[in-house]
């Protein structure tokens, strides 16, 4: 249909029907929303959750630290994948087992590296990962200062005698 049709059929409509209509417009934006929100949730399965509430909060702030090794944007709390799952599992039973938040992220680091610190330490491996931001800003700038320079040259020289004719020619109709 058109949009004059859809128009045309909305305003004819009675109120049901515009509700209708408005909530299947809606209906589908809500459900995008939704699925989008969806990795929020991602420890809302109860069966992962630990029964003491602040074995649970620990548990929770030390998996906001990690890195989800397959997401790599998304700490371990927030995200559905399998590896972050397992990740979660893993940290709960050290909490239970009685490990320390430092303990916990000691053996995470351990096994997979400082990459897996949503902020790495600050030691000379990690070096070139702090300083990329500078080296970011200093890079833009010397292209700004590079094309200002090049920009505020010489004029070009004018055209020749024979450059001339030949333009003549090429813009002739």
């Amino acid at each position: 249909m058109t949009r004059t049709a859809d128009r045309e059929r909305i305003q004819n409509a009675g109120a049901g029907t515009r509700r209708r209509i408005a909530t299947g417009r809606w209906g589908g934006a809500l459900a995008l929303f939704l699925l989008a929100a969806a990795p929020a949730f991602a420890v809302s399965n109860p069966a992962e959750m630990l029964p003491n509430p602040a074995q649970e909060t620990r548990a929770e702030a030390i998996g906001h630290q990690l890195r989800c090794l397959v997401c790599q944007n998304e700490s371990v709390e927030e995200s559905e994948a399998d590896l972050a799952r397992d990740l979660r599992r893993v940290i709960r039973q050290r909490v239970v087992a009685g490990d320390s938040d430092a303990q916990v992220m000691d053996w995470m680091v351990a096994r997979y590296g400082d990459f897996v610190r949503l902020r790495p330490p600050f030691k000379p491996a990690t070096l070139l990962l702090w300083g990329s931001p500078l080296l970011a800003v200093l890079a833009g700038a010397g292209a700004v200062w590079l094309s200002r320079r090049r920009l505020s040259g010489v004029p070009p020289a004018p055209l020749s005698e024979a450059e001339r004719r030949q333009l003549g020619k090429l813009l002739e109709p």
